[in-house]
């Protein structure tokens, strides 16, 4: 069976278990929410197609060179024993193409269920299928961003930005064992094309929410007025007299 042939077999098959797995484990289609501002509109989306393809390609390679030791392994077996070789034929065929199909149901698994979402206060990150885990961080807690970038990342024009926090990020609706790029006070943008303009808009978010005091820059600039830096110029003034 050909590459070609075997993708078009596994992505048949993967439509319809994305169907199955959708409706049994209720795997939410939409993107996750987060509170916005009035007129705000949320940022939402997804690693960049090349992600996909790089997953893809690393599946192949290892997928080549798995399925060629097994075929040289009963090559070897059917020169020596030729029956027990025609006998293994066809539990070769399964091992070789089963585990396959499988492993490419489960690239396309995490490539649909990858979630970015931004909003002018924290953004959100959900991943997976069985256990879905979804983290929360909020731009003050946030301490450095990251931009990551490997040889097979630039040829595919991709990159990751990993943002490390104070506080840690607030896994909302996942149980059991985090991964661990959702602990750790570690949140990550995996595959993503922008990822330089994505870390500059963070981090101008995370200036702009720290010039506020509580996440939002517009409720800073309302707090801090006229009236109040002259009364407190007054109780500064009052201050050194009392000190004098």
């Amino acid at each position: 069976m050909t590459t070609h042939k075997l993708e078009e077999a596994s992505r048949w098959v993967y439509q319809g278990i994305w169907a199955i797995l959708v409706r049994w484990f209720r795997v939410p289609e939409s993107p996750p929410t987060l509170p916005v501002l009035p007129g705000e509109e949320l940022e939402v989306f997804r690693p960049a197609p090349g992600f996909l393809a790089l997953l893809k390609l690393l599946f192949w390679v290892v997928l080549t060179a798995a399925d060629g030791i097994v075929i040289l392994i009963w090559i070897g077996i059917t020169a020596a024993l030729p029956v027990l070789g025609v006998l293994l034929f066809m539990p070769l065929v399964a091992f070789v193409i089963l585990p396959d199909i499988a492993a490419y149901i489960a690239i396309h698994l995490r490539y649909d269920t990858t979630w970015y979402v931004v909003s002018s206060r924290s953004l959100r990150i959900r991943r997976g299928i069985w256990i879905i885990h979804e983290t929360t961080i909020t731009f003050e807690n946030i301490q450095n961003v990251i931009v990551r970038q490997g040889p097979l990342q630039r040829w595919f024009g991709i990159a990751d930005v990993m943002i490390q926090t104070a506080g840690g990020g607030s896994g909302g609706h996942g149980h059991g064992q985090a991964p661990p790029w959702a602990a750790g006070h570690i949140g990550l943008f995996e595959g993503v094309a922008n990822a330089h303009e994505i870390r500059d808009k963070i981090l101008s978010r995370v200036r702009a929410t720290r010039s506020g005091g509580l996440g939002d820059e517009r409720a800073g600039e309302a707090a801090w007025s006229p009236e109040h830096l002259s009364a407190l110029r007054e109780v500064r003034d009052a201050v050194r007299a009392l000190a004098a």
